[in-house]
């Protein structure tokens, strides 16, 4: 079963880049979702360029101070060895670990990688903690005074966990407004992290919540990330545990209708691809909802909250989303509706979000913004 996820990203000029580097240990804090008594990780190297060593590995349940807790670290091994080889373009899962967690508990991961990694699969983030600290330093309680913040999340792609009960996975795929950004960094305030505590607090079926945005994404095109449509088999479907799963992508129309000003060419040169449509979303939403249902999964949809007084703003793409709003609200396709444009907009105009619920760009939620969302949502789409 997924407990946590990040999807894997090529190194690009965005957030989603680490400086090459050698003999070095990368430390990361994961929050996972739900619990059980085993785990795995798995270690990305689809993006590499050249085969990724790895000569330890390490995981801990983790304080929130950021220390581990004492006793409790576990040497990770791959195919019954502490060393391993990651051959280009392809991933690796550890063997199963001996370790008891609970919904949300947060783990340290650490690898040492003795070689020269010059190009690493990253996903560009604004949330997670991870250090480059020098040296094997998988064997450290505390990241050193010369470790150095990881600008992204690095390598570790996923972590999944034999539950103690039958458990489904809820997988949402989306773009900046589901990575969480504008939330606070380290703080685990995206609208999904918020829901998985919701789900945790209500008792019942256990559940994990699988996050698998990347900022920037689209539906149709690339960009920042491989669009939806491209990597909704190996992000979502892939899914072990899979049991519904959550669209909601709408840069598409954002790019596509934004205007062409100095303010705006270096962001929409990041961009490239033949502009969409409303017929063009719909498609897409369909696309993936027969994809999830011929895997037996519950498919919903979030309508496109309001961007008004954005720099990519304009009035074509507003009523671009509006339309896509009304088809996902009354057209009977999803099995759950996340209405998320009714709880941002502003009701003294409904191109805007609420003040006190985005960042400050009038596009990206706030701690307050993503809290709304996750109260917003009906748990019971999820029995």
């Amino acid at each position: 079963m997924r407990t946590w996820g990040a999807s894997p990203q090529a190194p690009d000029n965005s957030v989603s880049c680490i400086d090459p580097f050698e003999d070095a240990t990368l430390r990361q804090i994961v929050r996972i979702t739900g619990g059980g008594h085993r785990i795995r990780i798995r270690v990305s190297n689809e993006y590499g360029t050249a085969p990724l060593t790895i000569g330890a590995a390490r995981v801990a349940l983790t304080d929130t101070d950021d220390t581990l807790q004492h006793g409790n670290g576990h040497a990770v091994t791959f195919s019954g060895r502490s060393a391993a080889t990651v051959p280009v373009g392809a991933p690796i899962l550890s063997d199963p670990i001996d370790l008891r967690t609970a919904a949300l508990s947060r783990l340290t991961i650490s690898l040492h990688l003795p070689g020269r990694v010059d190009t690493a699969t990253c996903h560009g983030t604004f949330h997670a903690l991870g250090w480059l600290i020098p040296g094997d330093a998988t064997a450290l309680t505390s990241p050193p005074a010369d470790a150095a913040p990881l600008p992204a999340q690095a390598l570790i792609t996923a972590v999944e966990v034999q539950p103690e009960a039958p458990t489904q996975a809820i997988a949402v795929i989306g773009d900046s407004r589901v990575d969480g950004m504008g939330s606070t960094p380290g703080t685990d305030r995206r609208w999904t992290d918020r829901l998985a505590e919701r789900l945790a607090a209500r008792g019942g079926q256990a559940l994990c919540v699988v996050n698998q945005g990347i900022s920037g994404n689209r539906m149709l095109n690339d960009g920042i990330g491989t669009a939806a449509l491209a990597r909704f088999d190996r992000d979502i479907l892939a899914t072990p545990g899979l049991g519904h799963v959550v669209i909601a992508v709408g840069n598409d129309l954002v790019f596509s209708f934004a205007p062409h000003t100095e303010e705006t060419a270096g962001l929409l040169s990041m961009f490239p691809g033949t502009p969409v449509g409303v017929d063009d979303i719909i498609a897409a939403h369909l696309q993936l909802v027969a994809r999830a249902r011929a895997h037996g999964v519950k498919a919903h949809a979030a309508t496109i909250a309001p961007y008004g007084s954005s720099e990519l703003y304009s009035a074509e793409g507003d009523k671009a989303r509006e339309e896509v709003n009304t088809w996902i609200r009354t057209s009977d396709t999803f099995d759950g509706i996340l209405d998320f444009d009714a709880v941002w907009r502003d009701p003294a105009d409904s191109t805007h979000i609420r003040s006190d619920l985005h960042m400050g760009d009038h596009l990206h939620g706030n701690d307050a913004g993503y809290a709304a969302l996750a109260e917003s949502i009906d748990l019971s789409l999820f029995n």
